[in-house]
């Protein structure tokens, strides 16, 4: 199967790091498990072997044709389609997702997940090695970002290995990384309005040089901004998630 690059496809063959995924995966019975972007199914066996039946989105259909003809809808369900337009928040609770993510789509499909963050049980996927250290990065470092906060406002986010280039096919220009994210629950902090919270995370990294009272000065001035115990003049990387809550609270709307 030729790997086609409009959809991103870098095809995971290395027997080692296939079992070394799965065994982090640890995959159960009765796991509701869903994996994006099966490919030629090198995890998709595995997977079906410790936790048959599990689901698959698969956008190329002549690799879903591929995939039917290999494993039976008694233990692969087979949605065909584009990830980024698949309803996650209708596979049911305690939903596992999995996938080796195309880098050209990684970003929006973490964005996509986030609204079914109360039905996830946890989240394994593989990523460009340098959107992983963003994803887990600490306020004050240079890949502090939007795709921090917004994931980390929600999930426990751990790294677990890296995987090299010629762990794939065609291989990369560039290392992977295999990384967990796991739902804060009751542990994550209230948030009054979540669109609100995004639009102030997204403008205060819009411009990086900016000083918040610059970046948010359409939210609220400079004694809202106090009022949340932030100082106008730092920047949005130096700020904790802890902090980017408070700031959105402090500069909701008024009725």
């Amino acid at each position: 199967m030729t790997p086609r690059r409009r959809f991103g496809q870098n095809f995971l063959t290395d027997a080692h790091y296939v079992r070394r995924i799965v065994d982090a995966i640890a995959p159960q019975p009765g796991d509701n498990l869903i994996e994006i972007g099966p490919g030629l199914g090198a995890l998709t066996a595995p997977l079906i072997d410790r936790a048959a039946p599990i689901a698959a989105v698969e956008i190329d259909r002549d690799l879903a044709a591929r995939l039917r003809q290999r494993f039976g809808p008694d233990v692969l369900t087979l949605h065909e389609g584009d990830a980024l337009d698949f309803d996650f928040t209708r596979q049911g609770d305690a939903l596992r997702a999995v996938g080796n993510l195309p880098y050209n789509i990684s970003t929006p499909l973490l964005f996509h997940l986030l609204p079914s963050v109360d039905r996830l049980r946890d989240v394994h996927v593989m990523l460009q090695k340098e959107v992983v250290a963003r994803m887990a990065a600490k306020p004050g470092s240079a890949d502090y970002g939007r795709l921090t906060v917004m994931l980390q406002v929600s999930f426990a986010i751990q790294r677990l290995f890296v995987i090299p280039p010629g762990a794939f096919h065609p291989a990369p220009k560039v290392d992977s990384a295999f990384v967990r994210l796991v739902p804060l629950r009751e542990h994550a902090p209230a948030i009054a309005d979540r669109g609100h919270f995004a639009r102030v995370v997204s403008a205060a990294f819009g411009q990086r040089r900016k000083t918040l009272k610059n970046a948010l000065a359409a939210f609220g001035d400079e004694a809202r901004l106090r009022a949340a115990g932030v100082d106008p003049a730092a920047r949005g990387e130096t700020l904790a998630v802890a902090d980017f809550v408070r700031l959105a609270e402090a500069l909701a709307p008024r009725r």
